[in-house]
């Protein structure tokens, strides 16, 4: 039963993303058996340094340890009382409902929602709606037909014992349903809400970014700080890996003369990788400024993959953002930048012109260029002429637009006269779109 308790919480936490693997758990279960379970603080701290990382795992392992061991029933029954308890029930059979709220024993009771718990597999639960299913579950497997045939006949009975036996057993029925909801939300909580979290962010990932409203926002930045962890992750792993290059036998064979050519000591061939360096220029008029918003949230929380960010945003005349963003709370910012910067008739000529004037010096042969916005100029000169040159001068210039490909070149659209110079112009319309961009970005410094 300790095991069983021990991987239950393990699954716990898996389904909160916390991430724990084969050897943590192994390792977890080590430590417990050492420990034991009768000090609560002490299994929490082993726990907690055994498979808990980050910060943000710490916290949520306290959260998910207070839920999971706070029920009455605790994995050091002794095997006594486990076996009394199966010999109360009839060995194996199904627990008696009945005969629990006739003992009264809190003890027994608790032993017997957890057994229910386990017959129905409330560890599965991972909808707050599921909640009512799983009650009646429980209550099914505590044997309430029993419970429910006797309070018939009671009423059959049609005498005044019989009608207050009849209620006894509807307030203590009525007592178990709220034993078994209570376990079944305590289930959810630990079980369940993390699950249903993962899948709203999963939900939210996939939504047009122009459909969410403010409500959104912060599980967005959560949503966005998980893709920024996998996208450092990824590319930190890749860049490590390929930084080792190939094996240089000639080096090797010199630096290992003095060991009769026994390789000790060996030289790598290393091809050098260029800093990751992104300039952001967008577009943060109209419909454009939502998409603009969750892209640069995403873009600043690549700091430990992307040291070296500039940011600009225009519609009439392009300023720089990135001391802005950095300084502020990032949605105060932004409504910032969109009020003052994004009220202004759109003109991407003028905007390349700020731009050769003012900040052309951030681009150099490292610097990939993300243009984020509809290429919608209000038939005013698009600069072809610069942008030209700021592909000239970038090592890859990506344009995104949260327009289909239908509609560029229709009405003031300049986007195919934009696309030769551009290495990739793709559609953006939701999370999964930016992160793939993002991480295509970043394979070219990794």
């Amino acid at each position: 039963m300790a095991e069983q308790v021990l991987t239950d919480f393990i699954r716990a936490l898996r389904s909160a993303d916390v991430r724990v693997s084969t050897g943590e758990s192994i390792d977890a279960a080590r430590a417990v058996s050492i420990i034991g379970y009768e000090d609560r603080e002490r299994l929490s701290d082993t726990l907690r340094c055994v498979l808990a990382k980050s910060p943000a795992e710490k916290a949520t392992h306290d959260r998910l340890f207070d839920l999971y061991f706070s029920r009455s029933q605790t994995p050091n029954t002794s095997d006594s009382e486990s076996a009394e308890t199966e010999t109360d029930q009839g060995g194996d059979a199904a627990p008696d409902m009945l005969s629990l709220l006739e003992s009264g024993d809190e003890t027994q009771i608790a032993i017997a929602m957890e057994q229910a718990a386990r017959d129905v597999d409330l560890a599965d639960i991972q909808f707050a709606t599921q909640v009512p299913y799983y009650s009646q579950q429980m209550m099914k497997a505590l044997g309430v037909e029993r419970l429910e045939s006797e309070m018939m006949d009671a009423f059959r009975a049609r005498s005044p014992d019989g009608d207050q036996r009849a209620q006894d057993l509807i307030d203590g029925r009525q007592e178990m349903l709220s034993r078994a909801r209570e376990h079944a939300q305590q289930a959810f909580e630990t079980f369940g809400a993390g699950a249903t979290e993962l899948f709203r962010q999963d939900f939210l990932s996939e939504k047009s970014i122009t459909a969410l409203d403010r409500r959104d926002l912060e599980r967005m930045r959560a949503l966005v700080e998980k893709m920024a962890k996998r996208l450092a992750t990824k590319h930190s792993r890749r860049r490590r890996k390929k930084n080792r290059g190939q094996l240089d036998i000639r080096k090797t064979l010199r630096a290992n003369a003095g060991f009769d050519g026994v390789p000790f000591e060996l030289a790598w061939k290393q091809t050098k990788k260029d800093r990751a360096k992104i300039v952001a220029i967008c577009d943060v008029s109209g419909s454009v400024a939502q998409v603009v918003r969750f892209f640069l949230m995403l873009l600043y929380s690549l700091n430990d993959v992307v040291p070296d960010i500039e940011s600009f945003a225009f519609s009439g005349r392009l300023k720089a953002v990135g001391d802005t963003l950095e300084r502020q709370d990032f949605n105060t910012a932004m409504d910032d930048i969109i009020n003052t910067i994004g009220m202004s008739t759109t003109d991407y000529g003028q905007s390349l012109s700020d731009l050769k004037t003012e900040h052309w010096h951030v681009l150099d042969r490292r610097t990939t260029v993300i243009i984020l916005g509809d290429g919608r100029s209000n038939y005013g000169d698009p600069r072809i002429d610069l942008f030209q040159d700021l592909a000239a001068r970038a090592k890859r210039v990506i344009w995104l637009t949260p327009e289909g490909e239908g509609q560029w070149g229709s009405g003031d659209s300049e986007m195919l006269r934009y696309r030769p110079y551009c290495n990739t112009m793709t559609h953006v319309t939701t999370m999964k779109d930016l992160e793939r961009v993002m991480d295509q970005a970043l394979a070219v410094y990794s």
